[in-house]
């Protein structure tokens, strides 16, 4: 039998776009014959699927699947509206969901290489994209798994076009299932849809995109003609601002302008007599 080498495998997948197991496979299976594994691949419809690869997917739709102490979120896209309504992709996208909620994966390169009846959740989409049509592929996927008490809550926006996944923990069991903790989770999940916020908090918010964003303001103030020495002292101010736009506990709570969603979380604590805290969050718009 013909040595199959890692150039081979790569070649074949730059043919055919199939996935790399799916390659070897094939390799394997003609001897080592790259023609013949095209052939083969294209049986199998996973080439034929290739076709459609450099075709663009921006439609689709984000899900989740919350379950207890484990929730995941993920977004599958197609190239048409139309197709991510039909009912054979909403059966791929709950066939693809229920894989990836009974697999331990927790990125998205292990959520493509989950079984999946035989296959992987990769090669399953591929060969579903010669039966639907279009190209699909899955493209972001994150897990939530809760260590102590709390919630894993999720939301879904405009029929699948936002998805939002969020952590929450406290300290007493009986906070967790208490109807004033469980409604708060849902508002932040309301919440984060609608305004998009960034980071949970200033200590979470990407370093780069703070710099970039001071860089710009003080930019903008030179150019407005304001004095070098009083920009340290505006600049501070501007940075507030900032994390009033883009933090989630520091944004004024969506239901309520009056508050923001950090005083929102605090009295609920105190209302509950316990310790909340927004540990993090997913918000996935679909094609962004």
């Amino acid at each position: 039998m013909a040595e199959i080498t890692a150039q081979m495998v790569k070649e074949l997948r730059l043919k055919t776009d199939a996935g790399m197991m799916d390659c070897k496979n094939a390799l394997v299976e003609c001897g080592g014959d790259m023609d013949e594994a095209v052939k083969y691949l294209r049986e199998k419809g996973i080439a034929k699927a290739a076709k459609k690869a450099d075709r663009e997917a921006k439609e689709g739709v984000v899900a989740t699947v919350v379950e207890d102490k484990d929730g995941i979120i993920f977004e599958i896209n197609c190239e048409t509206d139309f197709c991510s309504k039909g009912d054979k992709f909403k059966a791929l996208v709950s066939e693809v969901g229920a894989a990836l909620k009974a697999s331990d994966a927790t990125s998205l390169e292990q959520a493509l290489a989950v079984p999946m009846n035989g296959r992987t959740v990769e090669t399953f989409i591929a060969e579903q994209c010669a039966a639907i049509g279009e190209n699909m592929k899955l493209r972001r996927f994150a897990r939530y798994q809760l260590a102590g008490e709390g919630c894993i809550a999720s939301y879904i926006h405009m029929g699948g076009k936002v998805g939002v996944l969020l952590e929450v923990s406290c300290d007493k069991p009986e906070t967790a299932t208490n109807t004033t903790f469980t409604t708060l989770c849902k508002d932040i999940t309301l919440h984060i849809a609608a305004c998009a916020p960034k980071s949970v908090d200033s200590s979470s918010l990407d370093p780069a995109f703070v710099a970039e964003e001071q860089e710009i303001a003080k930019a903008q103030l030179i150019a407005e003609g304001k004095p070098e020495a009083l920009l340290e002292k505006i600049l501070p101010g501007k940075l507030r601002a900032l994390y009033k736009q883009s933090c989630l506990l520091n944004q004024e709570f969506v239901k309520d302008p009056s508050t923001s969603v950090e005083k929102l979380v605090d009295s609920t604590a105190k209302q509950l007599g316990d310790s909340i805290k927004v540990v993090s969050f997913h918000r996935f718009q679909l094609g962004a």
